[in-house]
C-alpha cells in the first residue's frame, strides 16, 4: 500500500483510540510506519536524504523498543503493508504530521496515567517521536534546497 494512505489510516486510528492500552498500539505502528520509511527511503530514496533517512529509521525503531510490541497479525502490521513510497516530499509532510499527533497523544497519555512505568515509557516514546519529526523536517529542507537548485542547474 501506499505510504501516504497507510499515513492517513494511522493517523485515523490515533485520533479514535480510547485507552491507554489503544493509544500505545498505535503509537507503536506510527513508530514502525516511520522506520520502515525510513528505511526504505535511505535504500531507494534521493540521494540527499540517505543519511537523515537511516537516523530516522534507528529512531522510530527507538520508539518501538520503548513500548510493549503489541500482539498484532501481520495483516494489523501497517508498515508491513507498505508496498511504495510515492513522492517522497508528499510522504514526508505527511509523516511529519503523523508524528506530531503522536506527541500529543503520548503527552496527554503522560499527564492521565497513575503508574510511573507508564509515565515514563511516554516519556521515552515522546522523546523519540519529536527526534523523528526532526529527521522529517531536515529531509523536507533538503528536498526544498534540491527543488531551488533544479532551475539554477537547468540554466547553466
Amino acid at each position: 500500500m501506499d505510504a501516504v494512505r497507510l499515513i492517513v489510516k494511522s493517523r485515523r486510528a490515533l485520533a479514535g483510540t480510547g485507552g491507554t492500552p489503544d493509544i500505545l498500539t498505535e503509537v507503536w505502528q506510527a513508530q514502525a510506519l516511520a522506520q520502515a520509511i525510513g528505511s526504505r527511503l535511505a535504500v531507494t530514496g534521493p540521494p540527499e536524504l540517505r543519511g537523515e533517512a537511516l537516523g530516522l529509521t534507528e529512531l522510530a525503531g527507538r520508539g518501538c523498543g520503548v513500548l510493549e510490541a503489541p500482539d498484532l497479525t501481520l495483516e494489523e502490521l501497517r508498515a508491513a503493508q507498505l508496498t511504495e513510497l510515492g513522492d517522497a516530499g508528499r510522504t514526508l509532510r505527511h509523516l511529519g504530521g503523523l508524528l506530531g499527533e503522536v506527541g500529543i497523544a503520548l503527552v496527554g497519555l503522560a499527564c492521565s496515567v497513575d503508574d510511573e512505568g507508564t509515565y515514563w515509557q511516554c516519556m521515552e516514546a515522546i522523546d523519540a517521536a519529536d527526534e523523528s519529526r526532526d529527521r522529517v523536517r531536515e529531509m523536507l529542507r533538503k528536498l526544498a534546497d534540491r527543488e531551488s537548485l533544479l532551475p539554477e542547474r537547468e540554466a547553466g
